[in-house]
């Protein structure tokens, strides 16, 4: 789980092959400005949180109360299968829910209280949380341990792998539609199945198998089973249950923000509808499949990414086109996915680096995210008008205060590391959510590539992607509007401490002339809103 990228696949349009790359987007010409600039109208800056972070010396430990209490608008959904729950569920239950997170995966509940692992619960028992705070992960694990689905560790089964039990198999078990449809016992958990029935009440059911790699002439039965498993998992959920997956998606830019990102089509193996091959039939594939695609049945895709360590480098360049760049791969592989589908977006966070043998320092998940960038993940990725959040880990319990493990291939992982990235990014949801809770209430604008922006001094307006904004070494600046307010994320990625920084924003559309300027200061995440008068301004 969440291991090794796989970097080859990407590097077939990015390192190399490059007569495989899409044409690059054309730049966006600059609109000059032959109208004086009207008077400004001042941003009102989001206050910040006074806290003590937690040191790097105290290993295994956060502090939720960094902030005070505050919730996520019901547009929102952000499910924790972070670490650490434990430090705090004691003393109360519910903080989490306080701090921005409106949801639990299985493996964070609290047994006998939050869901039932023993048996059949007691008559009268049920779950303290409601079904929208509920979450299911299923990992390789889940099919190929219970079920001996081969085919969830290697992709390349799939043209050996039953869908169902057939007539010359009646009693197999290890079958994807046995897999799916057991997942109906979900509401036992949680004492509250439907009289006479069963059926999973979970709120969400997240699919991380990452088999979706598979040899060139098996692609067909890959797409088959994936649509049929998501079609099956849909038979056995109640009707608020959603389901996604971190693969297939429309598009994965494997932690890359490129020009030719934005030139992609959908991948295959969201996009292909089912058919029959040469055996399908027989292994169960049922015919009213055919025409299905992955893509018709999800609820939403986990478009995403997860950083390595030179993400976190602060000592590299990370301005050519193939350069890993935390905020540019953040913002462009949303900027990216929405156009190549309408469907929800819950992107996977995690806080540290992931494992990776491609990159240097990346071998172990000891890096922290710096905490300009745990808190921009928690800011920026809402200005892109995602849909939700999967917070992971790969802890689950934090104990503090153990010693360093003696063996050094053991040291930074666990109760080993530093947390205070945790404080960092709860502290950006409580910027955005507590303040500006009011604009995510459906009736938002995201301007994403859209927002209009002067380097100049107000001289030229241009509108770029998060890819140009990278090449090119400028701020970034993103902006939601909602009636007559504008909510303003800016930012000076990778910047030195003492390096000061300027840019302005206009938006001059629906009869609002408005024009600001954005003073930064380092990396910090500047945070600020207006409400903005109507003018007589050109349209741009």
């Amino acid at each position: 789980m969440k291991l090794v990228l796989s970097f080859f696949i990407a590097s077939l349009t990015g390192f190399g092959f490059w007569w495989l790359r899409p044409s690059a987007p054309p730049v966006p010409a600059a609109v000059l400005q032959t109208d004086p600039l009207p008077a400004p109208t001042p941003l009102t800056a989001t206050p910040r949180a006074r806290f003590n972070p937690t040191p790097a010396s105290r290993k295994g430990f956060y502090n939720i109360d960094v902030v005070d209490d505050f919730t996520v608008p019901a547009t929102k959904t952000i499910t924790f299968c972070g670490a650490g729950r434990n430090l705090h569920v004691d003393r109360d239950w519910s903080k989490l829910f306080r701090r921005g997170f409106t949801a639990l995966d299985q493996t964070r509940m609290v047994g006998g209280q939050e869901i039932w692992t023993d048996g059949m619960p007691p008559a009268g028992w049920r779950s303290r949380l409601k079904q929208s705070q509920r979450s299911l992960i299923l990992y390789q694990d889940y099919f190929a341990n219970a079920f001996k689905l081969d085919w969830a560790r290697n992709g390349d089964q799939a043209t050996n792998t039953l869908y169902r039990a057939t007539a010359r198999n009646q009693a197999a078990r290890n079958t994807i539609y046995q897999a799916g449809m057991e997942l109906r016992g979900g509401c036992v958990g949680f004492g509250d199945c439907p009289p006479g029935t069963m059926i999973s009440t979970f709120g969400k059911i997240f699919l991380d198998i990452e088999n979706d790699g598979v040899s060139i002439g098996k692609k067909q039965d890959q797409a088959n089973l994936y649509t049929y498993l998501a079609r099956t998992i849909k038979e056995n959920v109640s009707p608020q249950t959603e389901i996604g997956s971190i693969a297939p998606v429309p598009h994965n830019s494997f932690g890359y923000s490129r020009a030719s990102d934005y030139m992609a089509e959908p991948d295959w193996l969201w996009n292909t509808p089912a058919t029959h091959t040469n055996s399908s039939r027989q292994r169960g594939m049922p015919d009213d499949l055919v025409g299905k695609r992955f893509a018709d049945v999800a609820d939403f895709h986990m478009a995403g990414t997860y950083y390595v360590y030179p993400d976190f480098d602060y000592s590299i360049a990370h301005t050519a086109d193939d350069s890993r760049h935390w905020l540019a791969a953040l913002l462009g592989e949303q900027e990216v996915n929405m156009k190549l589908s309408s469907k929800k977006r819950i992107a996977w966070h995690w806080l540290f680096n992931t494992q990776s043998g491609e990159f240097e320092k990346s071998g172990k998940a000891e890096h922290p995210a710096p905490p300009a960038i745990a808190e921009g993940m928690s800011i920026f990725y809402w200005f892109t008008g995602a849909y939700g959040v999967l917070f992971w880990d790969d802890h689950k319990d934090l104990v503090p205060g153990q010693p360093t493990p003696a063996d050094p291939g053991l040291r930074g992982l666990g109760n080993d590391r530093p947390y205070a990235c945790y404080e960092h990014y709860i502290h950006g949801l409580w910027r955005l959510f507590k303040h500006h809770g009011d604009l995510f209430n459906g009736r938002e604008t995201y301007l994403n590539e859209q927002t209009e922006c002067s380097y100049d001094g107000g001289k030229t307006w241009l509108k770029y992607n998060a890819n140009q904004i990278k090449t090119r070494s400028l701020p970034f600046v993103r902006a939601i509007v909602n009636g007559d307010q504008i909510l303003v994320a800016a930012t000076q990625a990778y910047a030195r401490p003492n390096q000061a920084g300027q840019v302005m924003l206009r938006y001059v559309q629906n009869g609002y002339q408005f024009y600001t300027t954005i003073d930064l200061q380092g990396d910090q995440i500047y945070l600020g809103r207006a409400t903005m008068r109507k003018g007589a301004g050109r349209r741009s």
